[in-house]
């Protein structure tokens, strides 16, 4: 059994990156489909209003959290987590041992310039990877079924989803049993930084918890509304947490 914790109201594994490394590993061998999700404030705020996001994040096999204020506010709450583990992080690292291990990988999301140069990038990196196949991450909900058979039919091992959320949970809730891919994770935005297209911040940065604060000043127009307003939330959740283990 996974080590865990819950912060409001969802459960997040508590696991290096190490542990998380291996953990994916066991799912694959096993040829069973298996969800992953990253929490970060945002996503923790939108599934404290979102019944149906906090169940699917409840229900993945394998729950990490991406932003050091999340790490913070476990060890307030007295429930420590063992380190973040980012999730661009995580998909350099199974880019890396997919190489390796002849895992097979179907990218799906973003623009069809950058997926594909997301695909040539790394296959140029690492020349024993093998991708499976990949589509941009633009499609009605009629076309959901094809896009679901289409990964399905590729006997991926590994499938990334870079589309945004809850989007990306839900279409992985609804289809993961379906396309029957060993391991399933959504990486967001991680496309644009691994072809460079957006810088990630500098380390010392990260490890101060300031990412967001880099990816603000890079798209301050865009992104204020949901670090200053939308994600101000967090703060109330985690008083109310806070207050609920107290008494």
């Amino acid at each position: 059994m996974t080590p865990a914790i819950t912060m409001m109201g969802c459960r997040i594994d508590n696991l290096s990156m190490e542990e998380t490394l291996v953990r994916i590993e066991e799912f694959i061998r096993s040829g069973q489909p298996h969800q992953h999700v990253v929490v970060n404030v945002d996503k923790l705020v939108k599934a404290s209003r979102d019944p149906d996001l906090r169940r699917i994040v409840n229900d993945c096999a394998l729950v990490n959290a991406d932003g050091m204020p999340v790490v913070w506010a476990s060890r307030l709450l007295g429930k420590p987590l063992k380190e973040r583990v980012a999730g661009i992080d995580l998909f350099e690292a199974l880019m890396r041992r997919a190489g390796e291990k002849n895992w097979r990988v179907f990218l799906l999301g973003a623009r069809e310039e950058v997926v594909s140069a997301v695909a040539d990038t790394y296959r140029r990196r690492y020349p024993d990877l093998m991708i499976a196949g990949w589509r941009n991450g633009y499609w009605t909900n009629e076309e959901e079924v094809q896009v679901a058979e289409q990964v399905r039919a590729s006997g991926a091992d590994l499938l990334f989803v870079a589309i945004s959320s809850p989007k990306k949970e839900q279409f992985l809730g609804r289809w993961q049993g379906e396309m029957k891919i060993p391991f399933a994770m959504g990486v967001g935005g991680t496309f644009d930084v691994a072809i460079g297209l957006v810088r990630r911040a500098p380390r010392w940065m990260q490890r101060a918890g300031l990412e967001w604060f880099y990816r603000f000043l890079q798209e301050p127009r865009r992104m204020f509304r949901r670090y200053f307003i939308d994600d101000m939330a967090f703060v109330w959740l985690f008083i109310k947490e806070a207050a609920g283990r107290k008494v």
